[in-house]
């Protein structure tokens, strides 16, 4: 499975490729990373073809996760991305905007990465 990861603060890298040790190592899950959501919409645009699970940070700089969700949904759609929430406001608001611009799951931070890790099987 590939994952882009979309977080404006570099240390999830480290963190994500930690707790996902032996599912990468076992090359049951393939990690990349954009820090802003200008950075994903590049990655995406040159790996037009590739089926992606997206989990996306809401609070960056720049263009937030919300905007990078609803340009997303318009405009990557063959094969359309699964894109996953991670947000440190885990208020009603940002929930029911994320759900209505068509977040597949929204989860909180801190991460709860045994929750991840039971979410991302059935898509694997």
């Amino acid at each position: 499975m590939k994952i882009l990861v979309v977080d404006d603060e570099h240390d999830v890298k480290t963190l994500f490729e930690q707790r996902f040790r032996r599912e990468i190592r076992n090359q049951e899950m393939n990690f990349a990373f954009a820090h802003s959501g200008k950075d994903a919409l590049t990655y995406l645009d040159e790996h037009k073809d590739e089926n992606l699970l997206i989990l996306s940070d809401i609070n960056m700089p720049g263009m937030s996760g919300l905007e990078l969700l609803a340009e997303i949904k318009r405009t990557y759609q063959t094969p359309p991305p699964v894109v996953m929430m991670i947000t440190a406001y885990g208020d009603a608001e940002n929930y029911n905007t994320a759900i209505n611009l068509g977040a597949d799951d929204f989860l909180t931070k801190p991460v709860d990465f045994a929750l991840l890790k039971e979410k991302l099987k059935p898509a694997s």
